[in-house]
């Protein structure tokens, strides 16, 4: 029995099988008028309000051909082709394949209506199997305020999905997007890219080879090659995210912003930049060049400040003037006449301020200073004044072996001409100072040490090394031969010579 019943159902199948398909799926049609073809009797020549329909899409025309064998219409005159209920072409002229079901449109009216997106082109194709419309003759699309033009287009009626290439340009009233490859989705405004792609606003251009634009948000992701200029500062790393509407933006990976107008260079790992608020941060392997110029002496060769720390923050003002910067955690900065480190640094332009906190160290020729802050204040030639504040301690290597010492409760040096002309030691001054002899070959031996204490010091330069030593409130000074002193009195208490520390080239800032 079981046998009898599959005989019966596989020869029912074959049934099937034999019976054409189009049977189920001729075009229908009204018209005013119509008649035999003369050449070809299977086709009818319909004309005066032609209605056709197949399989759910109605089609209208001034007059059409019929070929009711091959199953395929050609459609003359005013023609609207309603697809869907949402999706609508016109167009002037037709051929409509009903085995395949594809549309042909052509004619400078071709337009593709669906919903809020409008299609305009020369030539039109439309796929109802796939629901997809295309065109290689360029295309405009008009969707609320974003417009969308390429030479080559395909249009997804179901996702609402364009994939278009060659002369890309989207644009709405607030941002121009151009370039060669993008899909852009007409319900989440979301347009991906992957070829070299532009986006300009009023006040930025950004840059990417690969990524998304949010047109309604107003938010982009680059994932390679992202750069953004807006005015005056060029951001360019692997990863971007930029709000626009904040300009707001993080950048990770081979991170390089650069302020052109104060000639500022940040690098790191990570960055943030905040550009209503005019201020960046840099983070992860963060160095920041500056370049210093002489403002009396526009001839001069600059120099540059290199800047490492663990997190960094530089601000401008309204008018992108460079105003202070923030250092936190590892500083260490190197130029090529001063060198310092410590736990956290600022400076402020406005002020020509420099302040380093928590055991800070600044290093200038062969000095060695330290304090619990130090504050430089500077001037168009250079440094003008210097507070060492809380035990500060000043060291002068001699030889490798011997070294000028001084100490006390506070320190001010003054310079002049950017040179040093004296330092006061202000409170619990203590010194020890090698005092060496150079004769008229220029051979140097050793006199003696001097030391000493007394309440305060001054000490006066020449050539930016000590002079004369002046010291006062009950002063208690001894100068001994080098052999007669005791090791000990040779350093003075909390003695801490860190040379090896100390940057000696730009990269050295990143050796903690």
């Amino acid at each position: 029995m079981w046998l009898n019943i599959t005989k019966r159902v596989s020869l029912l199948m074959m049934l099937l099988m034999l019976l054409p398909a189009e049977a189920q799926k001729l075009i229908t049609y009204e018209a005013g008028m119509g008649t035999r073809d003369p050449n070809d009797a299977d086709t009818w020549i319909l004309y005066q309000r032609v209605r056709a329909e197949h399989d759910g899409m109605v089609l209208y025309a001034d007059s059409a051909l019929l070929n009711q064998v091959r199953n395929d219409l050609t459609a003359f005159g005013n023609v609207k082709i309603v697809v869907t209920d949402t999706t609508t072409i016109y167009g002037d002229q037709l051929f409509y394949d009903g085995e395949s079901r594809v549309l042909d449109i052509w004619d400078d009216t071709v337009r593709l209506v669906d919903g809020k997106t409008v299609l305009k082109s020369d030539h039109l194709t439309y796929d109802r199997f796939a629901s997809i419309a295309s065109y290689d003759t360029w295309g405009i699309t008009v969707n609320q305020d974003k417009r969308l033009v390429s030479e080559i287009g395909y249009y997804n009626s179901e996702t609402k999905v364009f994939d278009i290439y060659q002369g890309v340009v989207l644009t709405d009233s607030n941002m121009r997007l151009e370039t060669d490859t993008l899909v852009y989705c007409t319900e989440t405004h979301l347009a991906e890219f992957w070829s070299p792609t532009h986006v300009f606003t009023d006040s930025t251009t950004m840059y990417s080879e690969r990524g998304t634009y949010d047109t309604e948000q107003r938010y982009a992701h680059s994932m390679k090659a992202s750069e953004v200029h807006n005015g005056e500062k060029h951001l360019t790393c692997d990863t971007l995210h930029y709000y626009e509407e904040k300009e707001f933006g993080i950048a990770i990976g081979n991170v390089v912003l650069t302020d052109t107008v104060n000639e500022i260079v940040s690098t790191s790992r990570y960055a943030e930049t905040r550009q209503q608020e005019h201020t960046s941060l840099v983070t992860d392997s963060a160095l920041v060049r500056m370049v210093t110029r002489d403002e009396d002496d526009t001839l001069s060769v600059p120099d540059t400040v290199y800047l490492h720390a663990d997190s960094i923050w530089v601000v401008n003002d309204s008018s992108r003037q460079f105003q202070w910067l923030k250092a936190h955690s590892h500083v260490k900065i190197y130029r090529t006449d001063a060198q310092a480190m410590c736990d956290s640094a600022y400076y402020s332009a406005p002020d020509s301020l420099l302040q380093l906190y928590k055991e800070p160290v600044l290093w200038y020729e062969h000095y060695q200073s330290s304090a619990d802050t130090i504050v430089v204040k500077f001037d168009s030639a250079g440094a003008k004044q210097a507070f060492l504040k809380g035990a500060p301690f000043c060291i002068e290597q001699v030889d490798p072996d011997k070294f000028n010492q001084v100490k006390g409760r506070d320190m001010v040096v003054y310079f002049v001409g950017g040179e040093p002309d004296y330092a006061d030691i202000l409170g619990n001054a203590e010194m020890v100072y090698y005092i060496i002899d150079e004769d008229m070959a220029g051979m140097k031996s050793l006199v003696g040490v001097n030391v000493g204490v007394g309440s305060d010091m001054r000490i006066y330069f020449q050539d930016r090394a000590p002079d004369r030593v002046v010291t006062y409130g009950n002063p208690d000074m001894s100068t001994y031969p080098y052999d007669k002193l005791e090791a000990e009195k040779r350093t003075l208490a909390n003695f801490r010579w860190i040379d090896d520390r100390r940057p000696k080239k730009p990269l050295d800032v990143f050796v903690w």
